[in-house]
């Protein structure tokens, strides 16, 4: 697959962030935030989609992180959305089960047009770290928002939070690299109506 590059960037008056995303796996993954946690989901979520994944980003983490949480799914979410606008039609569908010790998770997503998220994940530990595990709620969201797919993610069980939340993040990532796939004929779009 050849490089197939989106580069974004999003300031306001409580984050700045630059978002590159390169579905073909040429510019490898480097994830800096000021949140070690969310840096390391990420991470897992690109090595396992074997998709390139750059994040650079600052917010006013004092307040709360939830600004920058929020954000970094929006940016994320509009890159995916943009991998499609600019180099055309894809598989559309991706599913992925995924496992961690005791953990397991189901991710599965349609990259339809029309957004809307299911998210389930019962966390024993309210933290991982210094990181609330509520904030993930909302990077679903609005990555799911700006994509604008239908997102299916659950954490069927687990008695590890970060766990839970990493097997969550690697089928995230699996499914992702699946929906996205170039159509092989590269023409088209994979829907009766004939258009997404």
């Amino acid at each position: 697959m050849k490089n197939k590059k989106i580069l974004l960037q999003r300031a306001t008056n409580e984050t700045d962030l630059t978002v590159e995303l390169d579905i073909s796996g040429d510019g490898g993954i480097e994830i800096k935030t000021q949140l070690p946690f969310l840096n390391h989901l990420l991470t897992s979520m690109a090595f396992h989609g074997n998709f390139s994944l750059r994040v650079n980003g600052i917010g006013d983490v004092e307040v709360d992180p939830h600004h920058l949480v929020e954000d970094v799914g929006l940016v994320i979410g509009d890159a995916f959305f943009k991998t499609i606008e600019q180099f055309g039609p894809v598989m559309r569908f991706g599913h992925s089960v995924i496992p961690m010790d005791e953990a397991l998770s189901e991710v599965t997503v349609d990259a339809s047009g029309r957004p809307y998220c299911i998210y389930k994940a019962d966390y024993p530990q309210p933290y991982s770290g210094a990181f609330s595990m509520s904030l993930l709620n909302e990077f679903f969201h609005a990555f799911t928002v700006k994509a604008q797919i239908t997102l299916h993610a659950e954490c069927r069980y687990g008695k590890n939070s970060h766990h839970m939340a990493e097997s969550l993040f690697k089928a995230f990532g699996k499914a992702l690299s699946q929906a996205y796939q170039p159509l092989k004929d590269g023409t088209g779009v994979l829907s009766t109506k004939g258009k997404i």
